[in-house]
């Protein structure tokens, strides 16, 4: 069995793991979302391998349902359930840091081996490769102040490799309520998570 929540906006709901950082797709209605969740447990399954992690997710169940908002129409898992502000131990809280940082490198490959021009959408939509990896580089500094991390604009990869140590850092700590940053732990993972595993595989749809 895979833990799920679902997220209901006005028009569309997201259906996230809890325990698989990440995987989270959006639909509309709840059996649409987690069908579709669900065509992509093989994808997730490569980040998960990449992180040295058994991947047998078993069924969806659904364990709760959160309110939405307009952001949950517009593509992002936007609420954050009562459930992320539970504890997280130390290995739970490592394991999902592999995860993200399985994603981030798959990330990075999947960038540095495709072309500049992608394939544009049904409606001749799409931002090209740059401007997808300046969108995940940028959300990501943001998301990470909402830990209390906090980078300039980067100048170098290696100071998009800095910052990525020191989210990875704080991350993998064991964390005890009551929150004092912006997002708990639990939410941060995932919606880091979310983001890059969202644009990865677009990229990888798109080339």
């Amino acid at each position: 069995m895979t833990r799920v929540y679902l997220e209901t906006g006005p028009k569309k709901v997201f259906a996230c793991s809890l325990d698989w950082p990440g995987w989270c797709r959006v639909a509309k209605g709840e059996e649409a979302a987690l069908d579709l969740l669900m065509e992509y447990e093989p994808r997730y399954g490569v980040i998960a391998a990449r992180a040295g992690l058994e991947f047998s997710p078993g069924d969806p169940v659904v364990v709760a349902r959160v309110p939405g908002s307009d952001m949950t129409d517009f593509g992002a898992p936007y609420a954050v359930p009562d459930l992320d502000e539970e504890p997280l131990p130390a290995a739970e809280a490592e394991r999902g840091v592999a995860l993200l940082r399985a994603a981030w490198a798959l990330f990075d490959e999947t960038a540095a081996l495709s072309p500049e021009d992608l394939r544009k959408g049904p409606r001749g939509g799409g931002r090209d490769l740059s401007r997808i990896v300046d969108h995940v580089l940028n959300a990501e500094r943001a998301y990470a102040r909402k830990v209390d991390v906090r980078h300039k604009p980067y100048k170098s990869p290696g100071d998009r490799d800095a910052m990525r140590a020191e989210l990875a850092e704080v991350l993998s700590r064991p964390w005890e309520p009551p929150r004092t940053t912006g997002w708990p732990p639990r939410y941060a993972l995932r919606r880091l998570a979310w983001h890059v595993i969202d644009h990865l595989w677009e990229i990888e749809d798109r080339r």
